[in-house]
C-alpha cells in the first residue's frame, strides 16, 4: 500500500511539473480585452460563414465543377481551417482571460498552424510560419540546442518562399503574354479579372506574412503589441478578406451566393 502512495505521489509530481504556456494576448491592452473580443469575434465569423459559404455553393453548384473553382475551393478550405486553428486560444484569451496553454496543445495546435499555412502556400502556388503557440517563439523557451531546428526553418523558407514566389513571376509573364495576343477586348477583360483576384490573393497572404517575418526577426525594439497585432493581422487578414475578393471578383460565384440565398 506505502509502495502505490508513493508510486501516485511521484506521478502527480511529474503530472505537475508538466510544462504549459503563457499567452500573452494583446500586451499593454489587457484592459480592453473584453472590448477587442467583438472585432475579433466578427471577423472569425465572418471567415468561417465567408468560406463555408463558397465551399456549399462550389459543391452544390454543377456549373462551378471546373478547375478554377476547385482551386478556390481548395483555399476556402484552408483559410478555414487555419482561422479554426487559432480561434479557441485567441478567443478564449480575450473573453475569459485563458492565458495558459499546455504543452499538448499548444503542439497540436502548431501543427495544425503550420501545416494549414503551407498547403495554403502550395494552393497559391508563406512558408510554416500572440495570441497562439507561434513556432519562433516556442523554440525561443527551448534549453537545448536549437541550431538544427534553424536550419530545418531556413531550409523551408527557402523552398517554399524561395521557390513559390519565382514560379508566381514566371506564370504571370506567360499570362500577360498570352494575354496580348488574345485579339478580342472581352477574353483580356476576363483574364485579367481572373488574374487580378489571384493577385490579391496572394499578396494579402505574403505581405503580412512578410512583415511578421521581419518584425519578428528583427524588431526586438518594437512594442510587444506590435508583434500581437501583426501576427493576428497574418492569420486573419486572408481568411477574411479572400471570399470577399473572390466573390466581388468572380461573377459565377457571385451568381451562385445571390441564388443560393434566394431560395
Amino acid at each position: 500500500m506505502l509502495q502505490i502512495q508513493e508510486n501516485m505521489n511521484i506521478l502527480n509530481n511529474l503530472t505537475s511539473r508538466f510544462p504549459a504556456f503563457s499567452l500573452t494576448g494583446i500586451p499593454g491592452l489587457e484592459f480592453a480585452h473584453a472590448w477587442i473580443y467583438i472585432p475579433f469575434c466578427c471577423l472569425y465569423a465572418i471567415a468561417l460563414s465567408g468560406n463555408s459559404m463558397i465551399l456549399l455553393v462550389i459543391s452544390t453548384q454543377k456549373s462551378l465543377h471546373e478547375p478554377m473553382y476547385y482551386f478556390l475551393s481548395m483555399l476556402s478550405a484552408t483559410d478555414r481551417g487555419l482561422t479554426l486553428s487559432t480561434m479557441s486560444t485567441t478567443l478564449g484569451i480575450l473573453w475569459f482571460d485563458a492565458n495558459e496553454v499546455s504543452l499538448d496543445r499548444c503542439i497540436v495546435q502548431m501543427y495544425f498552424l503550420h501545416g494549414f499555412a503551407s498547403m495554403e502556400s502550395g494552393v497559391l502556388n508563406e512558408s510554416p510560419f500572440h495570441s497562439y503557440c507561434y513556432h519562433p517563439d516556442v523554440i525561443t523557451l527551448a534549453c537545448s540546442d536549437t541550431r538544427a531546428n534553424n536550419i530545418y526553418g531556413l531550409v523551408a523558407l527557402i523552398l517554399t518562399t524561395g521557390i513559390d514566389t519565382p514560379c508566381i513571376a514566371l506564370s504571370y509573364t506567360f499570362i500577360i503574354y498570352s494575354v496580348f495576343s488574345i485579339a478580342s477586348p472581352e477574353e483580356r477583360y476576363k483574364v485579367f479579372s481572373t488574374c487580378v483576384s489571384h493577385i490579391g490573393a496572394v499578396a494579402i497572404f505574403y505581405i503580412p506574412m512578410m512583415s511578421l517575418s521581419v518584425v519578428h526577426r528583427y524588431g526586438q525594439s518594437a512594442p510587444k503589441v506590435v508583434h500581437s497585432m501583426m501576427a493576428n493581422v497574418y492569420l486573419l487578414l486572408p481568411p477574411v478578406l479572400d471570399p470577399i475578393i473572390y466573390s466581388v471578383k468572380t461573377k459565377q460565384i457571385c451568381k451562385a451566393i445571390l441564388s443560393f440565398l434566394t431560395k
